[in-house]
């Protein structure tokens, strides 16, 4: 079976480490990048350090709108898959680029597997939501991270080839979890275990609007306590005109770090006395390793973490930022939810048994 699998985005290039080898081992799989995430500082070290083959495709799409984006990838995306010939295209998540190779699967009559269906912010504002929603719709192999995820598609009409497989995004996280807890971590930032918050902020929401830019700006400014918050580059383009960067690097103890590579990142959140996000992987990932998360957004597609009381949404406000970290209990036993760090072998099995 010959499957040509898309990726284009830091999240995915985690879930390709443990799943690529997993498709490898039943079929011939074609890795393409599309190049959403363009600088090497998100993309290339990732290759790298997790150990993904190299692409046999890149897009390089490089910069732009959406939209942009979305009709150069499906372009070139299209004459990858005339070559190539596949008997399946996997996608992965709810990014431009997944949305991308889902249309371009459908368009040319190319069975689709969607890892990450079923998940549900139920804001069909987030550009994340709607790409998620029709990628779901368009698929015939949904392989659901979650009971909650296989309930959603259950609930839009969608039963037919719905797995539930597992997140496999926690079989990365335990398969690096060794290798993070060896850099060099907190300390070479000059901020001790336990004693710091870990920030990520990167989404439209957040970025697109003056409005938006201001509410991050006093977010961070108010935290009280050290924290280190590695910059996306598109979130640093955003913030240095108007003097707002300038106002990031006076606030006391905010460390304003470079994108991390994934075993860096995971290590300053394995030391972190909490995580403050609008990312809906590092939402999960502070779940895999225990830590408390602080999600800078009204909704999540991981309600689990929430109603666990793992995970508190505060939207980008600093009064209920403040309110969060005054209270950061959350239960000692970490329920299974996303089930037993073998996703990446159950995701390449369905996908044999469903379309091979």
């Amino acid at each position: 079976m010959r499957i040509v699998s898309l990726v284009g985005n830091r999240p995915q290039f985690v879930k390709a480490a443990p799943l690529c080898a997993a498709l490898r081992a039943l079929g011939d799989e074609v890795l393409v990048h599309s190049g959403q995430h363009y600088d090497p500082e998100l993309a290339d070290l990732f290759f790298d350090e997790l150990g993904i083959p190299s692409p046999d495709h890149a897009l390089e799409v490089g910069p732009g709108t959406p939209v942009h984006q979305l009709a150069i990838m499906m372009e070139r995306f299209e004459h990858v898959l005339r070559d190539e010939r596949p008997d399946a295209v996997l996608v992965y998540g709810d990014t431009t680029t997944t949305l991308a190779g889902a249309l371009t699967a459908a368009k040319n009559g190319i069975p689709l597997a969607h890892v990450e269906a079923g998940l549900r912010s139920f804001d069909r504002s987030m550009p994340e939501e709607q790409n998620r929603v029709v990628t779901d719709h368009l698929s015939d192999v949904l392989l659901c991270p979650t009971r909650q995820a296989v309930d959603n598609l259950a609930a839009e009409g969608i039963t037919r080839g719905v797995h539930l497989v597992g997140d496999v995004m926690f079989d990365a996280s335990r398969m690096f979890a060794p290798l993070a807890a060896a850099r060099p971590g907190p300390a070479a930032l000059g901020l001790e275990p336990g004693g710091y918050l870990l920030v990520t902020v990167h989404r439209a929401a957040a970025t697109d609007t003056p409005a938006a830019l201001d509410a991050m700006v006093d977010v961070l400014s108010s935290l009280g306590q050290p924290a280190v918050f590695p910059v996306h580059p598109r979130t640093r383009g955003k913030l240095q005109p108007g003097g707002r960067w300038e106002a990031l690097e006076g606030v006391p103890g905010l460390v304003l770090a470079p994108p991390a590579g994934y075993l860096d990142f995971t290590n300053l959140l394995m030391n972190a006395r909490a995580v403050v996000t609008d990312s809906g992987g590092v939402q999960k990932e502070a779940y895999f390793h225990g830590i408390p998360c602080i999600t800078l957004r009204d909704t999540t597609e991981w309600v689990e973490t929430v109603e666990g009381g793992f995970n508190a949404l505060t939207g980008m406000d600093a009064a209920r930022v403040g309110a969060a970290l005054a209270d950061l209990s959350m239960p000692a036993e970490r329920p299974p939810y996303y089930g037993d760090g073998h996703a990446a072998e159950a995701i390449a099995r369905a996908v044999v048994e469903e379309l091979g």
